[in-house]
């Protein structure tokens, strides 16, 4: 079997996979590399989501690319606009001419005496097994679980008579126009979902076991709009990107150092927009501190104005069983439900599920810490695009991706052909990758990398801090190991 080889293989062809694209080709013009996307279409997550309402949850002067401005007047953007921005930005840019559609990475191997990757792939619906050959591996496939997305073990689940639908996926079909809808949960989805299915539905039901906090902005930023009038296309972009960033560090700031104060003005911003009799502290008033998970976004206010006008419901319990005709509570109130929509989360599934190996030892990420955020210790010329958790993905997406230029200019400047981070775990505490408490989060933290108490061994979740190390900081900072041949023994001494 013929291997093609490639200077850069890049997994994923959604939003962080066709950034990658771009700063590739404009950073390290001379580089081959390819894209290779498990489905046939370009778009990742806003491809696959197609439940009703999806949106982002971030600004798209933020979500959106530096490089690329959103031109629409809605900050807050529906999910199939999102999509049809970064597929223009692919086609614009002929980033689209690089990408292999339905090419599902297998496993990936490692060889030092080579100083390449082995990447095997699974294409088309047959899944025809073809090899590719890379020298730096870049996995912009996010850090979920495509195929499947969260549900519980709920009893009773089978003696339901309706329809039982996972946002993940969601049926074109599905029909609830006139039928009683019970959403199960209480973070971006559910808050998503069911103002928009209360547009049609007889009634929704948000039923959550214990409540998120929930922001509402508007869904047209008039002050970046103002910018736009006044100042050209790309500078206004690049002011009301900066506006927005700051913004939004301010009240993550407020949030982890004065929680009291974030928690008061979080629930002051929802009692504007219910009636005072209202039992906010039920409904929309957490046990725990602001952004210990993620803060959900409502645009112009949509879910509480449901509610205020008596389209949707807020139900805090928890469930019994399913019943026949609904869901049974251990209040012993039943809530009556033609469709349930469980809106439980995602499974974390890093690199795509990608089987890792270097020189023969397979890759338990688990184990392995993580070096700014994008590579990780003991695995060579490999890096992976991470979000932040408290901002817009694309940020940090930007920063991963600039980076990786850098680091490959540098080895061509040196004549290194291999790259590898490799810590000290004996100076290193061990801490969690994403500092949150959310139910995603818990169930994988066992598999996800682990982060250091300090740089470059810390995933921060500050733009500011990471744009200046990312950017101007040192390639070669003495953590990085650099090796100008293949070496016909393993030498990287880190075991998995």
């Amino acid at each position: 079997m013929s291997t093609e080889h490639f200077d850069v293989l890049i997994v994923g062809a959604g939003l962080s996979g066709i950034g990658a694209g771009y700063h590739l080709q404009t950073r390290c013009p001379g580089k081959r590399y390819a894209i290779l996307e498990g489905r046939s279409a370009i778009g990742g997550t806003w491809d696959l989501f197609r439940y009703p309402g999806v949106r982002s949850d971030s600004d798209m002067f933020t979500l959106g690319y530096s490089f690329r401005p959103w031109k629409e007047a809605k900050a807050i953007a529906d999910g199939s606009s999102i999509r049809d921005y970064v597929r223009d930005t692919a086609r614009e840019l002929g980033i689209d001419r690089h990408i292999r559609f339905n090419h599902r990475v297998r496993s990936a191997s490692w060889s030092s005496e080579h100083a390449r990757w082995t990447v095997e792939v699974d294409v088309g619906p047959g899944e025809e097994l073809v090899r590719y050959s890379c020298s730096f591996l870049y996995i912009c496939s996010g850090y979920y679980r495509y195929e499947s997305g969260y549900t519980p073990s709920f009893p009773g689940r089978d003696d339901f008579q309706g329809q039982l639908v996972h946002p993940q996926q969601w049926p074109e079909d599905l029909d609830y126009r006139g039928k009683r809808v019970v959403v199960i949960g209480s973070g971006a989805t559910a808050v998503t979902l069911v103002p928009a299915m209360a547009a049609d539905a007889a009634h929704v039901t948000m039923l959550q076991r214990s409540p998120s906090y929930i922001a509402s902005l508007p869904s047209e930023d008039p002050i970046a709009n103002a910018i736009r009038e006044h100042l050209p296309e790309r500078m206004a972009h690049r002011v009301a990107r900066w506006k927005n960033v700051a913004l939004s560090l301010l009240i993550y700031q407020i949030c982890q150092r004065a929680p009291r104060l974030a928690r008061r003005m979080l629930r002051g911003g929802v009692a504007r927009h219910l009636p005072p009799d209202f039992d906010i502290d039920t409904h929309f008033n957490p046990r725990y501190d602001p952004w210990d998970q993620r803060l959900c976004l409502v645009p112009d206010a949509d879910l509480f104005r449901a509610v205020k006008e008596g389209r949707a419901s807020v139900v805090t319990d928890s469930i019994r069983t399913f019943t026949k005709n609904g869901v049974l509570l251990e209040s012993g109130k039943e809530l009556q439900a033609d469709i349930i929509v469980t809106a439980t989360g995602l499974e974390l599934l890093l690199c795509g599920g990608i089987r890792i190996a270097v020189d023969g030892d397979v890759l338990d990420p688990g184990r392995s810490f993580i070096y700014k955020g994008l590579m990780l210790g003991g695995v060579p010329n490999f890096a992976l695009c991470l979000g932040y958790t408290n901002a817009s993905w694309t940020l940090r997406a930007e920063l991963a991706s600039t980076y990786v230029c850098r680091l490959l200019n540098h080895m061509d400047r040196h004549g290194y052909r291999q790259c590898l981070p490799r810590p000290d775990e004996s100076v290193l505490d061990p801490r969690p990758l994403l500092g949150l408490t959310s139910g995603y989060v818990r169930r994988s933290v066992d598999h996800l990398p682990k982060q250091g108490s300090k740089a470059p061994w810390y995933f921060r979740q500050n733009y500011v801090l990471d744009l200046l190390a990312m950017k101007l900081g040192p390639v070669d900072d003495g953590t990085m190991v650099f090796s100008r041949r293949g070496d016909q023994e393993r030498t990287w001494g880190t075991p998995f």
